[in-house]
């Protein structure tokens, strides 16, 4: 294993320990079985399928350096994003698509931003992952954004429930994944 290789493998690890450790925080909710358990079960199965036929084979990495610096830059940016997201939301945060027992509607910090940091960030720093080691990569970040955009839409149309008059509000003037873009 390259040493770069290294590197990744070592900060998304991290990454995933403190996002289960930072998971034992969170308010009481509840998560809808329905569609939602059926989009994820479709994930998997297709991440499951995209391994068996090898789309994620070490074709041969990146040997460019500028590729790796830009690479590293943007994992860096983009796991520092979704953190700092965690940590604002505090306890309101929670598995995608759950509803909380008495949610807040968190505006400030990242969420001025746009309204799902923690997705921007997540892919953010998967697209690093393929800029640096290979761009085979790009289809992870391809299926994990297919799935968070799903589950931005659903957890809007929760929010809309549980704030009718505040959520359309901000819906408007915030952007869902990329500032002043989408």
């Amino acid at each position: 294993m390259h040493a770069i290789e290294l590197v990744f493998a070592f900060g998304w690890s991290a990454f995933w320990i403190y996002w289960l450790w930072a998971a034992f925080s969170m308010k009481k909710g509840r998560l809808s079985l329905g569609r939602e358990l059926r989009i994820r079960a479709l994930i998997v199965l297709l991440a499951l399928l995209l391994i068996r036929v090898g789309a994620f084979r070490n074709r041969g990495l990146s040997s460019d350096p500028s590729r790796a610096v830009l690479g590293l830059v943007l994992f860096a940016v983009g796991l520092g994003f979704a953190i700092w997201a965690r940590l604002h939301i505090g306890r309101n945060w929670g598995t995608p698509m759950s509803r909380k027992n008495d949610p807040e509607l968190v505006t400030s910090g990242p969420y001025r931003l746009v309204r799902h940091p923690i997705y921007t960030g997540i892919l953010v720093a998967g697209i690093g992952t393929a800029v640096a080691l290979s761009w085979s990569w790009l289809i992870a970040v391809a299926l994990a954004g297919v799935y968070f955009i799903y589950s931005a839409i659903v957890e809007e149309r929760y929010l809309s429930e549980q704030f009718p008059d505040t959520y359309p509000a901000y819906r408007r003037s915030t952007k869902m994944l990329v500032p002043f873009i989408f």
